[in-house]
This record gives structure tokens, sequence and C-alpha cells, in this order.
């Protein structure tokens, strides 16, 4: 491709699942992903980007500029029936960023999880109807080429609900594994684009999201890792390392463990432990390894300094246990066979190895609480824990390398700063629907220098009641059912002194905010009803 000054930029956005703030090399981790960590030395780091705590809000965010029940992925995917903010599939009345690009002249590319298309059950696939107006699919939403997951999950060697462009594909079987192919399809993509037109390529992985699923090869380098200290030493280690990088402050305290994670001299199963964490850091790994192949197709083909590229997180470190039985009447919705029909253990049982196509473990809260280090809390809970990712933007022609960034920005903000910089116009309407304004900001003056940008809207989230709204230095949040606590981020970003009867005032004016916030977006109270 040409490398003049004044063309469109490229623009790629890559998102990790359920990868916790320090998790990379570069945000203090012992996980070596060093392809992302060289994006990062040649490029920006971020300290203070949230996405919007769970999977589906969070991709529904970035792909529409929008806040998640704007967009219609108020909870989950799963219709609420209470309405358009909670029908479970983006919303007609709301733009994609395929679609404003594709009609600025670009060619729209995405390889990856979807999830933001309504419901989709792994083990009931005579219930999956892709491509209704209730499941949408990306080329009906802007994409010209798609390969990836329709749903949130499954097993990475024998996937479910599988599509390439238009058509349900069965994949799986020796030799697949899901991150590979993700990262293959991208690269492809990259390869069939003409040399006269410019391109978005969204690239979703499903990694490192349960199960633990990885590649022998790739558990072998952390095997034993984590077996002396656990994860107390994992996150002692991690709290170091980012001080020594610039990425949090020095007064910030780490937070104490996670009363629901026992200290690791306590732990019983210390071998088993250290396996977990090994397979979900050969995950990471793995990905790491694909991003390297994306990265070396842009540079081969001569078009990385004229490429935008962005890297972050869907939510933290997930603590959701799998249990290994259950009274439920209905069946475990990803418990399907392998490939070639042997049945799956299911759950987190410590006489099972993690890791093989016929396992479906995870993680756990207390390597999730070492993921977020030095935060508390943990996927789909606003407090930092659930809703700080690193995030790392590389383009050449435009980014200053090496630098640290610490200006707070929201995940819708992507949309308006990848706008910003193709010059594409947000229109004020679509197909006869009128769509809101975006409510992210550019922050491209920010990659090319500008170190005083600041967002100027505050900063708001809601996920299944819990809550949250910042602004400067000071952040509101309330974990359902519980009250509101008041933070001062810039003071206390890990969020130990709760100063809410302090500050009676702040926290008045802040609950007010966030009100008509919740008004304006159509927040509902939790329980939904």
């Amino acid at each position: 491709m040409g490398a003049e000054q004044n063309r469109k930029p490229n623009i790629v956005v890559i998102m990790a699942d359920d990868m916790g703030f320090s998790d990379l090399g570069c945000y203090g981790s012992e996980i070596q992903t060093p392809h992302l960590d060289q994006l990062a030395e040649n490029g920006l780091r971020c300290s203070q980007m949230y996405n919007s705590a769970r999977c589906c809000p969070s991709r529904a965010a970035l792909l529409t500029g929008l806040h998640p029940h704007q967009a219609g992925i108020g909870h989950m995917v799963d219709d609420s029936g209470v309405g358009p903010a909670y029908q479970g599939f983006l919303r007609s009345d709301c733009m994609t960023m395929a679609e404003v690009l594709r009609g600025a002249g670009y060619r729209t590319l995405m390889s990856g999880k979807w999830h933001v298309g309504g419901p989709y059950q792994a083990n009931r696939p005579e219930t999956w109807r892709p491509g209704d107006e209730r499941h949408p699919l990306p080329l009906q939403r802007g994409f010209q080429k798609y390969y990836g997951m329709l749903g949130g999950g499954g097993s990475y060697f024998n996937p479910p609900y599988m599509m390439e462009d238009d058509r349900l594909i069965d994949e799986g079987g020796p030799g697949y594994y899901l991150t590979d192919a993700i990262s293959e399809r991208a690269v492809e993509m990259l390869q069939s684009v003409r040399d006269d037109e410019p391109f978005f390529l969204y690239v979703s992985y499903t990694a490192p999201h349960w199960p633990l699923h990885a590649l022998p090869e790739d558990i072998q380098r952390y095997a034993g890792l984590y077996e002396e200290g656990g994860w107390d030493e994992v996150r002692r280690n991690r709290y170091r390392r980012l001080k020594e990088l610039g990425l949090v402050e020095n007064h910030w305290d780490l937070s104490p463990r996670d009363p629901d994670a026992p200290p690791w001299q306590d732990v019983v199963h210390k071998q088993w432990e250290d396996k977990r964490m090994a397979v979900y850091a050969a995950q990471v790994d793995r990905m790491d390894q694909g991003i390297g192949r994306i990265v070396a197709e842009l540079k081969q083909s001569g078009q990385i300094n004229d490429t935008l590229i962005m890297f972050l997180s869907d939510n933290g470190g997930c603590a959701e246990f799998l249990a290994e039985d259950s009274r439920s009447p209905q069946p475990f919705r990803y418990n399907i066979p392998t490939y070639d029909g042997r049945p799956m253990k299911v759950g987190n049982t410590p006489v099972v190895d993690p890791g093989p196509d016929d396992t479906f473990m995870s993680y756990d809260l207390p390597w999730a609480n070492a993921s977020n280090t030095p935060f508390r809390l943990f996927k789909h809970w606003v407090h930092e824990g659930g809703i700080a990712t690193p995030f790392i933007c590389h383009w050449p022609r435009q980014i200053e390398a090496g630098r640290i960034e610490h200006a707070p920005m929201q995940i819708m903000d992507i949309m308006a700063t990848c706008l910003d910089a193709a010059g594409a116009e947000y229109p004020e309407e679509s197909n006869g629907h009128r769509i809101p304004p975006l409510e992210g900001e550019s922050f491209l003056p920010l990659l090319g220098g500008d170190h005083c940008w600041q967002r100027q809207r505050p900063l708001f989230w809601e996920h299944e009641g819990n809550k949250a709204v910042r602004t400067g230095r000071w952040k509101l949040v309330c974990r359902y059912p519980n009250d509101w606590e008041l933070y001062d981020i810039q003071q206390d970003r890990t969020e130990l002194h709760d100063l809410s009867a302090q500050y009676p005032e702040i926290k008045k004016d802040l609950m007010e905010r966030y009100r008509r916030w919740a008004e304006r977006c159509g927040v509902l109270p939790w329980p939904l009803k």
C-alpha cells in the first residue's frame, strides 16, 4: 500500500476477552507478550482506559460509540423484555463503526467473537436464528468479510456457532485452535485488501476467556512458574513492576487479597492451581503470538506506518467458578462433546488437569484477583478491577514512541477517535432512524502529542445494578445492592478509603449526575422487572 502522508489511515482494533489490567508484560506481568510489548514500546500506553465491565456491553460500546443501553445491550444478549435498551442485540437506531467507515470508503473486516447479535446456546443449535431481525450478523452491520464466533464463548478446539461471512460452518478437529484461526483469518483478510483502499480490521479474540484450553507447547513455558508463591507472589511482583513502569502511582496501596481468596500458604492443591494459571498464561501468550503475525503482515506489505492499531480488553479478570456437578434442571450450556465425540469433563476439579480439549475449567477468583493487580473486584463489577483495561495505541506516523498517558478515557471514545482519524462523518440518521449523538470523545489530539487533552464529559457505568460515575478525581461507585462509595481516584485509585461520609455534597452531586444519565440512556433499576 502507498505511504502518502495524507492518505486515510488503516485502522486495526484488537480486543482480548476477560483479561485483567496487569496480564501483559508491558503492564507488569510475568506472562510473555513480546509483540504487544513492542507495540507499546514503539507507541503509547494508557493507564486509565475503561471498558464496560462485561463482554457484550463492552463490544456494543466499542462498535457504536454509545453506552451499552443505547446500543441495545443494557444487560446481556438475551431479550429482557423491558424495552430496546435491554433487547440483547444491536439496535437499529444506532450505527456501528464498520457502517460509518464503510460509508467513508473503508474496507471493513472482522475476525473473532461477535456477541452483540442475540443469544446462542452452544448445546441447542436448533434454536439458532442467525441473520433474522433479532440476531443481526456482522455482514448486516457494516462488515464486508467475517470469520468467527457468534456467541460468547466455548471450546477452543471445537467451537460452537462459528460463521464465515453469512453461513454457519463446522470448525474444529485435529490441528485446530480458535485463537490461531482468528489470527490466521485476520492475516488472510489483510492480504485480500486492494492497494488503493484503506481498511478497518476488528480482531476480537475469545482468549483468555474460559475454558482453560491451550496448546501443550505454550503451557510448558509456564509449568511450575506459579507453584512457589502463587497468587500472593504474582500480585506483589506485578504491583512492584507497575510502579516501576510508571503505570500506577507509588502512593496507591496494593488492594488487600480478596477476602474469598485464601493465602497461598494455606492452599492444598498448589500444583493444580499452578497448572490452571499456566494454562491461562498460555492463552494470553498464544494470542500475543497471533498479534505478532498480524503486525508482521502489516510490516511485510508496507502498511505499518499508515496503520492505527489499538489493543484493549473487554473487562477485568473473571472470577467465575465452574462447578463440576450441578442440580440445575438444565444441562450446562457448553457441555458438548469433543470434535471426535468424547465427553466433556466440566468443572474445576483438582483430579483433572486443565488444558486439553475434553476439559472445561476456569481459573477462578484468586487468580483473577492477581490479573487485576493492583485493583479490587472483577468482571461485571464497576470498581476498578472490573473496568480498568490495558490500552495500547501504535501509529508510527502520529505517535511518539514509548509514551505513557494517564488521562481518563472510556471505550466508546475509540469509535469517536477512529472516525476522527479517518475523516469520517458520523450521521444524524440511518435507514429512517434518528440515531443518538456519539457519547465517545475523540482522543486523536492525545495520540498526536497533546499531553493536555482531557475528556470533557463524566464517565458512567451500569451493569446488573453495579453503577458508577467519574468526573475528574472523584468516582462514585456502588456494588449492588450496597450503598454508594466515594473515592478520590487521584489519591486512592485502588478504592480503599470511602470518603462518602466526609464529602456528602460531592456524593449528592454525583448521584444526581448519575440519575440524569441513567434516565437519558434508558437504564432501569436492577433487578429488571
